[in-house]
């Protein structure tokens, strides 16, 4: 059983971290706009395309089509934040669920229409593909590939959110937006900059996805529940929650999944219930 734990564990992490990679963007606008914005993962889906469609037509190299699919979803996020998410800022939560629900269905609708109903197929690199032994156990070369780009990018975050002038910014119009404007601050820009990182990382979360997860129109369906209990279980404010509670949730769904297949995927909402049970603002949210 050592080598199917170890498998487990493994898989588990960088299903984790995969989750990460999407879902964080969300905490940083949830806790930055308070903006409900269900259809980040229709950016996510976005970045999957755009990634699939440089390697398919154009012939880019896998690792060519990351930064572009970052840059191609933070600016389609940018424009679409400022042609219709700027408007429902004060408006409630309920509005703000629907109307973006509502984005889902026409990015479903959309990415159907452009690229067809049926999942993208693609090849990854050599240098990607198989695995790599260390003694009795093999480790797939792309899952390494996805924890150290996610472990970079956490370290990225969180040096550039608590570390650098421009995190203690966004912080300070996280607590007060009226008080740090008055300050000099344009906060309008440090929002829309914001904005278009947080799409811009699930862009790259959704090139990075295709692999493992598949990609067709209805990946937002298939996975908004899933970003959704990251971002409720690590808190909408912390990136460091959102790390933890993607590896605790990515950890959880492999083991269940793979031990207990007839009702693993149950685990994972029972874990989300009893951690809110406890702390009702996630792990690192605040009042």
């Amino acid at each position: 059983m050592i080598v199917p734990f170890a498998n487990v564990i493994f898989n588990g992490l960088a299903y984790g971290m995969l989750l990460f990679l999407i879902a964080g963007g969300l905490s940083i606008t949830m806790g930055l706009m308070g903006f409900a914005n269900m259809a980040h993962i229709s950016f996510a889906m976005l970045g999957g395309y755009v990634a699939a469609q440089l390697m398919i037509k154009a012939g880019w190299p896998f690792l060519a089509t990351l930064p572009a699919a970052f840059v191609a979803v933070a600016i389609a996020s940018v424009v679409v934040e400022r042609l219709v998410f700027r408007y429902f800022y004060r408006a409630g939560e309920l509005d703000q669920v629907l109307l973006t629900i509502g984005l889902i269905y026409i990015s479903i609708a959309g990415a159907t229409y452009f690229w067809g109903a049926a999942p993208q197929s693609i090849a990854m690199p050599p240098y990607l593909s198989g695995e790599i032994a260390v003694g009795p156990l093999g480790f797939s070369l792309y899952r390494l590939f996805i924890l150290g780009m996610g472990a970079a990018i956490t370290v990225i975050l969180v040096v550039t959110i608590e570390w650098t002038s421009l995190g203690a910014h966004i912080r300070a119009a996280v607590d007060n937006r009226r008080m740090t404007a008055s300050c000099g601050v344009n906060v309008d820009l440090l929002f829309t900059g914001a904005f278009a990182a947080g799409g811009g990382l699930a862009g790259l979360g959704g090139a990075l996805s295709m692999n493992l997860l598949g990609l067709d129109p209805y990946f937002p369906f298939r996975y908004l529940v899933y970003v959704l209990i990251v971002v409720a279980i690590g808190g909408s404010r912390s990136i460091k929650g959102s790390v933890i509670a993607a590896i605790v949730l990515g950890l959880c769904d492999a083991a269940g999944k793979y031990y207990v297949p007839t009702t693993g995927a149950f685990i994972i909402y029972a874990l989300m219930v009893a951690i809110l049970l406890w702390r009702p603002n996630g792990l690192y949210g605040r009042r």
